[in-house]
Parts: C-alpha cells; structure tokens; sequence
C-alpha cells in the first residue's frame, strides 16, 4: 500500500508530466519555444500560481542532471574537426560579441544595481550568451540554418556554448570568493588540472571500449544505461575536485563526439536530457516571484528593451566585419537578440550560491523570458519591411548536417557496396549498424560508420535523416523498417526512401509502406545468372535484352497485383513464353 510520501511523490510527477504534456505543444503552436513554455507551467503551477507544484529545492536537486546532459549533447556536437573548419566565424565573430556584449552589461548591471565586480561579470556574460535551442528551433522550421546569416548565427552560438562552460565553473569559485574561501589555493588548481587531464584520458581511452562492449550485448537498455552511467560518472569525478559538473560532462562529449557511438548515445540520452531540462525551467518558473514582478514591471519591460537593442547593436556592429549583406546583419543581429537559457542556469545557481539575490534572480529570468518572446515578433517585423538581397556565399565552409546526403541503415555486404559507390561518388554519406564488430572493421578501411538501430526514429533524428536527400534501409527486419519508413513519411515527407528486400514476400509488404523504390536484391543477381547462361547457350544478345525486359515487366505487373492481396494473381503468367522468343522462331 502506497503511503503519503509516495502518494505527493506521484502527484507532483504527475502534475509535471501532464504540464509538460500540455505546455510543449501549446506554445510551439504559439511559435514562443518549449522553454517559455515550462517557465509558464513553472509560475501557473508553483508556489505563487497554483500551488500543485512544491519543493523546488528537490526538483532542482533532480533537473541539474539535466543541465548536465544538455552539456554533453553539446559536446557531442562539437568535435575538434568541426571546430576547425568554423575556425574563423567561432573566434572570430563570438569572441567580439561576447566580450563586447559581456563587458557593456556587465557595466549597466555594476552601475544600474550595484552589483559587484564578479557577480557583475557573471550576470553580464549570462546575458551575453542567447538561447541555442530557441534559435535552431526557429532556423529550422524557417529552413534558413543553412543561409548565410543561418551559418553566421550558429557559430556565434558555438562559441556561446564553449563561453558557457568556464562561466559555469566560475560561479562556485567566485562563490567562494565572496564567502571568504580561498579559492585560488595551489592545492585546488593543482586538484582541478589532474582531474581535467584525467577526464581526457578517460574519454580518449576508456569511453569508446567501454561502449563497444556494452554494445556487443545487443541490449538497448543496457546501452542507454550504460551511456547515463558515463555521464554521471564524470559528472560526479569533476564535482569532485571543486569543478562544475557540466565542465566534466562538455569534456565527455567533445572526446566521444568522433565515436563510431555518437548517434546511439546522443538518441538514448536525448528523451532523459528533454525532459529533466524542461524540470529545471518548470523550476526556474516555481522560483519567480509574481509579487516582485507586479510591482517591478516597468523595470523589468525597460531592460528587456536595453537587452534586445545592446545585443541587437553589437551583433549588428561586430556582423560589419564579414561579408553579410545589410539585410543578413539585420537579421542575425534580431534573431540572437535574446537572453538563453543558460541565463536561468547561471541566475539559478548563482543564487543558490549567494551571488545574486533572489530578487535580481527573479528580475533576471523575467527579463530573459520577455526577450525570448520578442524574438519571433523582431523577426516578423523585419521580414515585412525589408527585401532580402542577394548574397555571396563563396568561402564559408557549410555545415555538416546541411550538406546533401544519404543515410545508409545497415552495413553488411550489400551495404558496403552502396557506400563504395556513393562515397566514390563524392556523396556525403553517413551509415549505421548495430554489429560493433563491423563497425570495427569499416573503420580499418576508412569508413565512418555509427552504431545503433537505423530503424529507431530518434538515432535517426541525430543521423540526420529528416534532413538527408536520401535514405537507404538494407537491413533483414521488414517489420521494423515498414514502422520506420511510415514515421520517416510523417515527420519528412519529401525525403528519398529506398528499401532493400530479401525476397518477394518482403518486397510486397515494403511496397504498401510508399517507399521510392524496393530493391530485391535476389532479383538482379538471378537476372545476370539468367542472361549468362542464354549467352553461353547460343542465344543473341538482342534476343536477351527482349527476354529480360519482357520479364522485368510481367514480374513488375504480377508485384502490383500481389501487393492487393492476392498472392496467387497473373500467376498463368510465370511460365508463360516470352513474346520475343516466339517471334524469333517465327523469323526463322
């Protein structure tokens, strides 16, 4: 029998559950962002709304493991190669709008509130930094993440994303600062500089062979266990040594983002990372204080306004330096303008730690949140009263994940030789499989290949499939593929499918899926035995060509007439003579 603890316990999940149910597609529907969206639910169900939501300490106490996550996803997007070929726009044009934008509202915030010197900056590179998932999300849905302001904006949000690192472990050791702690000790630099190199080794030698065992089990739950486990674990050993926890877990994913495991990591985490991310807004929203937001919102609504035009300003300034067009800066300037969610991050732990106080917390994340909700309204505006121009785009490396593409789910022979062509091809092509042993052993020919089951709709998310040309499934379960294929339909109705089946009845439940094109592969391979052996038998070749394309014809009709039902239909025409045998004998 379930006592009172556990009873709350259920109600407050529950209460979370259906909040997040409800909250996520209401305001993407309002095209304001999931993150409003649990900041909403936050404040409705808290302490000051509702009041069916309590205990904010232990929901942060929980959703900080999703801070966490979110950290490692982003590592694992940001391997060393591609930091290399972004080399330029990162460095160049994140470093001038962080430090500029840091610096100036570090200094309004020292000036306007008092803050002092350390908080000041802490607050000040907060806002600098603006919300990843916000912006990607509006990129893409306007399909623009690969134009040249989309390019521009993105590698300011990288560099944001590596700022924010340091910016995180900065905070206990300012912290401590302000408490009187020595917080610069030899002993504790010394400590922090082993763990780091530890962290490094461990994710260069250990990560990658562990997962391959892991993976030679065939169990999905113990992967996605396995892949928490990693997480935490580092986590833990870089909270352990005085450092934040998102440090260790960023270190993790950069060194695992070239792993053969990425894709499966990155998809089993991806549910874990969503939704113990959407608690800790839920509880950022539990924190406001509506009371100090009624009688502060004048103050409130004229920093939002600073906010928006200094970053707007900045950005718009800093994009002069490349090769935008007036346009592409207006745009890149308005569509960074916001404050991130790394902001409730920071605000959030700075106030646990005594930085800020509650009030300037409370101030703060209202500020972020009114500029997120700005963002799509700027853009509206601009979109009605400017022309775009046309743009030069020679010399900016694309993007990976936007380059034209094909995903290729399964890697045995058959597979192996599709990728020998495409890749011969000069096609950009990503393949996955779930034999690490294979994987293993395409490597050692210079083949990339992820592990993982390409008929999982979420590996194929972080495959990027829903944005690929084309995908091939050359795997055995037709079962699994048809359920992908009609999923693949829904969420990415333009894209190229093609399917391999091993034989006819396989081939007659992929045809029902919609699929571009069912490849038998026993077909071609019976076909050239077929036309050799007339070859050798004395036939001519033209005669041949007839016969084959005779066949390929009644098989193609007797296929399409299966495909309704009947498995027995056009079954008089099997074995019936070809036209262009009995006119050979007739011309003889």
């Amino acid at each position: 029998m379930a006592g009172p603890a556990n009873t709350d316990f259920l109600v407050q999940a529950a209460t979370y559950l259906g909040a997040t149910a409800v909250a996520v597609p209401l305001f993407k529907r309002l095209k304001l962002g999931t993150v409003i969206g649990f900041l909403a639910a936050g404040l409705v169900l808290g302490p000051d709304g509702l009041g069916l939501l309590r205990h904010e300490e232990d929901v942060f106490g929980v959703a900080e493991f999703g801070v966490v996550l979110f950290l490692f996803v982003i590592g694992l997007e940001l391997s060393l190669p591609r930091l290399w070929e972004m080399r330029r726009t990162i460095f160049g044009l994140g470093v001038l709008q962080m430090g500029v934008t840091g610096a100036l509202v570090a200094a309004a915030l020292t000036l306007v509130f008092g803050l002092d010197l350390a908080p000041g900056l802490i607050a000040g590179f907060a806002f600098a930094c603006s919300s990843t998932a916000f912006v990607l999300s509006l990129l893409e849905e306007r399909r623009e993440l690969a134009t040249p302001y989309g390019r521009r904006a993105f590698s300011v949000l990288l560099f944001q994303d590596l700022a924010v690192i340091p910016l995180l472990a900065a905070i206990p050791i300012f912290a401590g600062a302000q408490g009187g702690e020595v917080a610069f000790s030899p002993s504790a630099i010394l400590l922090a500089a082993v763990t780091v190199v530890g962290v490094i080794l461990i994710g260069r030698f250990v990560l990658d062979p562990f997962f391959r065992l892991i993976a030679s089990a065939g169990s999905r739950e113990a992967f996605a266990a396995a892949a928490l486990f990693a997480v935490a674990g580092v986590a833990l050993l870089v909270s352990a040594a005085g450092l934040s926890m998102a440090l260790g877990a960023f270190l993790a994913g950069v060194l695992l983002a070239e792993s053969s495991y990425r894709h499966r990591i990155e998809a089993d985490i991806e549910p874990f990372r969503e939704l113990l991310l959407g608690l800790f807004f839920i509880g950022v929203g539990m924190q406001l204080d509506l009371e100090i937001l009624a009688r502060e919102w004048l103050v409130i609504l004229v920093a939002t306004i600073g906010l928006v035009a200094l970053k707007g300003g900045v950005l718009w300034l800093v994009c002069r330096l490349t090769a935008l067009e007036p346009f592409d800066r207006l745009r890149v300037a308005a569509i960074l303008s916001q404050g991130g969610e790394f902001a409730f991050v920071v605000f959030s732990l700075g106030a646990g730690r005594g930085l800020f106080s509650s009030e300037f917390a409370t101030l703060a994340a209202a500020v972020v949140t009114l500029s997120m909700v700005a963002t799509p309204l700027l853009l509206l505006v601009i979109a009605r009263t400017h022309r775009e121009a046309p743009v030069d785009t020679d010399g900016f490396p694309s993007l990976p994940e936007e380059s034209r593409r094909v995903v290729l789910v399964g890697f045995g022979r058959f597979g192996q030789i599709i990728a020998q062509v495409l890749i011969g091809s000069r096609v950009s092509l990503t393949a996955v499989d779930t034999d690490p042993r294979r994987i293993e052993a395409a490597r050692a020919y210079g083949h990339e290949v992820y592990y993982g089951d390409g008929t999982d709709l979420s590996l194929l998310r972080q495959a990027g499939a829903l944005r690929a040309d084309a995908i091939i499934f050359a795997v055995k379960d037709t079962k699994r593929v048809s359920r992908a294929v009609e999923a693949l339909k829904e969420e990415a109705p333009d894209l190229r499918i093609v399917l391999r089946a091993y034989d006819r009845m396989a081939a007659l439940e992929l045809l029902r899926t919609g699929a571009d094109a069912v490849i038998r592969d026993t077909l071609e391979s019976a076909l050239k035995t077929a036309r050799i052996t007339l070859d050798l038998t004395g036939h001519t070749e033209r005669l041949i060509d007839d016969v084959i394309d005779e066949f390929r014809e009644r098989d193609r009709a007797r296929l399409f007439a299966q495909k309704d039902g009947d498995i027995f239909a056009k079954k008089d025409e099997m074995l019936a003579p070809f036209a262009a045998v009995g006119e050979e004998r007739r011309n003889r």
